[in-house]
């Protein structure tokens, strides 16, 4: 009796057993914590990027995520759209940790946005392209001339004003120059083309299309312009609250950057092939993708080079003051305090 109890027992005991390996082994393949507090699989749980808008500025985003490199860094992304206020609210209450974005938020810093530059994201990306059979060759040859921008203040309208400037042309409060914003690079690109506007300051690939499919000629191109050729044009900004409340957490962040920058580096035409696959930007033309990528010198883990990122942010602001666009009297000091270096 003892013996056939034992067994009736032995066999329960094993039954449950086995439904509680299988119970825990099917939560872990469905990704069910299963024990464990909520958010052991992310060791810095959920957190918001911004990855929509559409840009081949963005591939690091991309890569990142859909590599997994934020994933093993302890993050479960969140891409999400947002314009550059709210960006710069996202950054200053520490909502968003880490943003791309290029010089254009230096003014946005002197103002009192907190946040910090940790990092360079990649080189040249925007061209000012004029019409086929226009004779404008040069940045004087646009004095009393409108130029398109994608929004007044924006890169493309620094990066413009900085060339004019240093060629002599008056570009502040539209002295010499008038500066048109459009929303759309397409319509941008068809208004010079009608004659609307004498040329186009505007993003990567729309500049680039329009001397591919309609033969406009490039007149400045970022990446290979005196003023700026092999200097970073987009950084990376991180939220000041969540450096100083956390900077393992921006520490880790750059350290996914950096495995997708190294990604992009030795695989271009994959970069490329996983980005339009995945819908985050319309490419129509994957080779000229493949060299418009290839153009922005993403760094390899062995080129990463913070002193370099630094003397790039002193060179902007001394350029951004030298015409007027940051107040501050003192450029090395201010470079100093919107820089960050993060021990990685």
């Amino acid at each position: 009796m003892f013996v056939k109890n034992w067994k009736q027992v032995t066999g329960i005991a094993i039954l449950i057993l086995a439904v509680a390996v299988f119970s825990v082994a099917w939560g872990a393949k469905n990704g069910k914590n299963t024990g464990s507090p909520q958010g052991t699989k992310y060791k810095y749980g959920k957190i918001n990027i911004p990855g929509k808008d559409g840009s081949l500025c963005g591939a690091p985003i991309y890569i990142a995520y859909e590599k997994g490199f934020f994933a093993g860094e302890g993050f479960d992304v969140n891409l999400i759209s947002a314009d550059t206020e709210t960006r710069k609210i996202g950054l200053n209450n520490g909502t968003i940790p880490i943003v791309n974005g290029d010089f254009q938020f230096f003014p946005s810093i002197e103002e009192g946005v907190k946040v910090k530059v940790v990092d360079g994201l990649h080189k040249g990306c925007i061209k000012i392209v004029v019409p086929a059979n226009s004779p404008i060759q040069s940045a004087k040859d646009l004095k009393g001339k409108k130029i398109g921008v994608d929004e007044i203040g924006g890169t493309p309208f620094q990066v413009a004003s900085v060339w004019l400037e240093n060629h002599g042309v008056v570009a502040k409060d539209n002295k010499e120059v008038t500066f048109v914003p459009y929303g759309d690079g397409n319509l941008e690109i068809e208004a010079a083309g009608k004659g609307d506007i004498a040329a186009a300051a505007i993003w990567d690939p729309f500049g680039s299309l329009a001397v591919k499919n309609n033969g406009f000629k490039v007149i400045f191109d970022l990446a290979t312009d005196p003023i700026f050729a092999d200097k970073y044009c987009c950084f990376l900004y991180a939220s000041e609250k969540v450096l100083k409340k956390d900077p393992g957490k921006v520490a880790a962040l750059l350290r996914a950057y950096h495995k997708a920058q190294d990604w992009i580096h030795y695989h271009p035409q994959e970069s490329v092939a996983i980005i339009s696959d995945k819908k985050y930007s319309a490419i129509t033309d994957k080779e000229l993708a493949v060299e418009l990528v290839k153009s922005y010198h993403y760094p390899s883990l062995q080129e990463q080079n913070p002193a370099n990122v630094q003397a790039n942010v002193l060179y902007f602001v001394k350029q951004l003051s030298k015409i007027g666009y940051l107040k501050t009297k003192d450029p090395e000091k201010f470079a100093q305090q919107i820089y960050y270096k993060v021990q990685l």
